[in-house]
């Protein structure tokens, strides 16, 4: 197989990954992957070490989109309650599409359970940068105790992710509230 080729099949081998998990689960079959990506499971087994060395590759391509479409730019010079508040409105307008199943870093976690599977250690490191990026923006604002406005927000992320997922409630209009409420207690600014 030619250097091209493989960067080919590899590339069609992540997205189907990417799009087939999302849509249907972490349990979807290597034959099914394979098929979509029109590659050989042969040729699967040459790029990656198994499905979920495949899966993790995915998820790991996909981390750098998902934050610079959730988080404000590091230049962003807004204060630390409104880049907060970027992150939920970016989310509210994401869960408003109509192919939206949650956020697939949290989703795959819950699917995956073995917090020790390669796919979940990059869903984790995902959601962790997350909580981070809460908890310094916490720290700057003033918050009075930026740890647990920090794990207070990722519950509201996660929770309205999940529930907008499942179309059990819409983000619209719940959301900022939710998040002012809690700002506001933790006493940002």
């Amino acid at each position: 197989m030619t250097t091209e080729a493989k960067s080919s099949s590899r590339e069609r081998l992540l997205e189907a990954a990417a799009t087939l998990t999302y849509r249907d689960g972490v349990g979807i079959g290597v034959d099914a992957l394979c098929k979509a990506a029109g590659v050989s499971k042969r040729s699967m087994y040459q790029l990656f070490e198994s499905k979920g060395e495949l899966l993790a590759a995915s998820l790991e391509e996909r981390a750098a989109a998902y934050v610079t479409t959730l988080l404000p730019a590091r230049d962003d010079d807004r204060p630390p309650r409104e880049r907060i508040l970027h992150v939920f409105r970016q989310m509210e307008s994401q869960a408003g599409e109509p192919d939206f199943q949650g956020c697939r870093y949290l989703v795959v976690q819950i699917e995956l359970k073995d917090q020790g599977h390669p796919a979940s250690r990059v869903a984790h490191r995902v959601k962790e940068n997350l909580a981070a990026f809460f908890r310094a923006e916490a720290e700057r604002g003033g918050a009075s105790d930026p740890g647990l406005l920090a794990r207070q927000l990722m519950l509201i992320f996660d929770g309205a992710s999940a529930r907008a997922g499942i179309r059990a409630d819409t983000a619209t209009g719940l959301i900022a509230p939710t998040v002012t409420v809690l700002l506001d207690a933790a006493g940002m600014h």
